[in-house]
């Protein structure tokens, strides 16, 4: 461990204390911290000789404070406390209601977890740690069915979602629920028209002074969220539980992440709704605008963007983003704007075709992916407004293993199962105050055959 340096003032003092690291390093063990103390305290002598004893008493009771917080304690030793490491903070995606919370004090990371849950495990450390894992499950188990598996600890499961945010597609743009029980009903507002009224049925009147008013009220709906079972399976050489905890550790800090972004992303965009949740391109309230004219098969053109941008809800275009699969590129990147006899490219910006591409279309961000639709067929290029979007998160993950499933190939059988569900936010297109193509915050273009 470094030598502490020893603050020169308050200021450096208040950012030691702060300092994950540097607070390790201070109070490892009583003579340290006694040094420290006494040599902060020596520093400010010199300029008040008579404050050192003042300096001391309430340095070693904002040092008591400290120890005596076990959220903070519990926490330094959670994070990597390599003074080069780059600083680790707890996930946004943490919640300290999570059913799991109870049991992050008993948890250093995956490697300690998966080791005293492993069902090939029979030390006594991972025989009372499984015991006080199904304690804490069947006290919640009146609201989450019992699958047999251990309850993940939450800062390991806000974890799995951080890493896998910033993959996903859907989960890192849209509106996400916390669920506090397997189902929740989330209000909306039944809008269809803004012909006459908005925000489904507000009416505002001219009224002259005295004059009677009328009344008028938004029609509220509600949504209900109910928890879907996604599944995540993997067959593990038993040789890394016994022999490498640290590579599986590292499978799970990437890999698990990965596909859980990866099948979470698959149904919130196009799942059927029956047993998974609802994509938005299944969405009642998407909009399908129609091909040209003599149009080619597989082919995007201009006017096909131009007239997908005009659908979308004018108050989400700030919002919005292109979500397109990675084969319309070519035709995306080769789109020309006729003129006559003429005409341009009207994408690429560079004629030479060196650099980068651009990453917007008419302003807005695209996002390239292989989940969506290929690419001559509805949904292969879409405009979508994501806060138009619910997941609805459970918050709760479970793992379990077996080791007896593969017992001839002398490999655990590991599962982890996430309870979410996905749904649009908007059940029907709107139609505009003017005109009679119905707006919505979901817009593809009809198949190209």
């Amino acid at each position: 461990m470094a030598t502490p340096t020893i603050p020169r003032d308050a200021d450096e003092l208040a950012d030691a204390l702060g300092d994950t690291a540097t607070l390790k390093d201070i109070v490892k063990d009583k003579e340290t911290l006694e040094g420290f103390i006494l040599d902060y305290a020596k520093g400010q002598q010199r300029h008040d000789p008579n404050i050192e004893a003042q300096i001391k008493e309430e340095t070693q009771r904002q040092f008591a404070d400290i120890l005596r917080d076990d959220k903070l304690l519990n926490g330094i030793n959670r994070l990597n406390l390599d003074p080069t490491a780059p600083p680790v903070a707890r996930s946004k995606h943490y919640n300290p209601k999570a059913p799991g919370a109870a049991l992050d004090k008993q948890f250093t990371g995956w490697g300690e977890y998966l080791s005293q849950t492993w069902t090939g495990a029979n030390t006594q450390e991972s025989l009372s740690a499984r015991s006080d894992i199904k304690k804490i499950q069947n006290a919640f188990g009146s609201s989450v069915p019992s699958d047999g598996g251990f309850l993940i600890p939450e800062f390991l499961r806000s974890e799995l979602l951080r890493v896998a945010l910033e993959m996903a597609v859907v989960r890192s743009r849209a509106r996400v629920v916390p669920m506090e029980s397997l189902s929740v009903p989330y209000p909306m507002i039944d809008n269809t028209s803004n012909a006459s009224s908005v925000h489904g049925g507000i009416v505002g009147y001219w009224t002259e002074e005295g004059g009677a008013l009328t009344d008028s009220a938004p029609t509220f709906g509600r949504i209900d969220l109910i928890a879907k079972k996604l599944t995540l399976y993997s067959e593990i050489p038993n040789e890394l539980f016994q022999d490498s905890i640290i590579s599986l550790e590292q499978f799970m800090n990437e890999s698990y992440p990965e596909a859980l972004a990866w099948f979470e992303d698959c149904a919130f965009i196009d799942g059927n709704g029956v047993g998974q949740p609802l994509g938005f391109l299944n969405a009642p309230a998407a909009v399908s605008v129609t091909k040209q004219a003599s149009q080619t098969a597989g082919t995007i053109l201009w006017e096909n963007i131009v007239k997908a941008y005009s659908r979308m809800l004018p108050a989400s275009l700030g919002r919005a983003v292109w979500v397109a699969h990675i084969d319309t590129f070519p035709e995306i990147a080769t789109m020309a704007l006729s003129v006559g006899t003429g005409g341009s490219a009207v994408w690429i910006g560079n004629g030479d075709g060196a650099g980068a591409p651009p990453v917007t279309i008419l302003g807005r961000p695209v996002v390239w992916t292989e989940k969506v639709s290929s690419v001559g067929t509805a949904g292969d290029i879409n405009l979508v407004d994501f806060g138009y979007y619910l997941i609805g998160d459970r918050q709760a993950m479970q793992s379990a293993t077996s080791t007896e499933f593969k017992f001839g190939n002398d490999k655990t059988a590991m599962r982890v199962i996430e309870r979410v569900d996905g749904t649009p936010w908007i059940k029907s297109a709107i139609t505009p105050r003017k005109g009679s193509n119905t707006l919505s915050p979901f817009v593809k273009i009809e198949t190209r055959a």
